[in-house]
């Protein structure tokens, strides 16, 4: 579902400069607003519960354990207290998104990450357009992740000797055969022209298979597919 109307975005910084040449940047850009600021993991918590922004950026330095913990209490929220009759109804449990921005080199903490829910992730020394376009395209609903972060990605699942299992909507047998050829192409981390080429179809076909994909086996991101293939023993992990 496409968002309209001004996205709010909520800065997770643990340095100030930093903290402010993100708000100078986001606020001087149409249709984007700084909702607030956080410096950790549980000032994100609580400031999105309060100020319920569209979007979390967050530094990808408060990765490991609390950063994992951190994007999994914000995108998957304890539901609210069911209403009580004759008391006014609960706010909407609220369920940001959440752009990672990530540095070079932190791979394997970025598919932790991915696999705790966030939304996108991103270069740390990406560039201003790069950044805002990311960010109103989380905001849509959409998955970001760059090409090179994607085949990084890859590569560090592939190098793990196992792959802890994640919830998914649907297994292998939800999927067609040209689906099972096409998710097998995504995990060895080929575009969707190398795929069009090799299977002899249209890019736009491509593109409406991975969506099939995607959308059967509950994934939001193509390196979602990815754990799905190794998870079910599609593809096999490197020894």
């Amino acid at each position: 579902m496409e968002k309209t109307g001004t996205v709010s975005v909520l800065v997770v910084n643990g340095q100030s400069l930093q903290r402010l040449a993100l708000r100078m940047l986001l606020t001087a850009e149409p249709g984007l607003t700084v909702a607030g600021e956080a410096t950790d993991g549980d000032g994100a918590i609580r400031t999105s519960a309060e100020l319920r922004p569209d979007v979390v950026l967050m530094d990808g330095r408060l990765s490991g354990a609390a950063g994992t913990e951190t994007i999994r209490r914000l995108t998957h929220p304890a539901p609210r207290t069911p209403r009580v009759p004759g008391l006014p109804a609960a706010e909407e449990t609220h369920v940001p998104r959440v752009l990672v921005l990530t540095p070079a080199g932190q791979e394997a903490a970025a598919w932790t990450a991915l696999r705790a829910g966030a939304g996108g992730f991103l270069l740390d020394d990406a560039d201003p357009a790069e950044l805002t376009a990311a960010i109103r395209v989380v905001a849509s609903g959409e998955a970001v992740i760059t090409p090179g972060l994607t085949r990084a990605l890859i590569d560090a699942v592939r190098e793990q000797h196992t792959v802890r299992p994640l919830p998914r909507v649907a297994g292998l047998g939800a999927l067609t055969g040209r689906e099972r050829d096409v998710l097998v192409a995504v995990a060895s981390g080929w575009s969707n022209a190398e795929i069009a080429q090799w299977l002899s179809i249209a890019p736009t076909t491509v593109k409406t298979h991975v969506s099939n994909v995607l959308a059967k086996i509950g994934a939001r991101a193509r390196v979602q597919a990815v754990a799905f293939a190794y998870e079910t023993g599609l593809i096999r992990p490197a020894a």
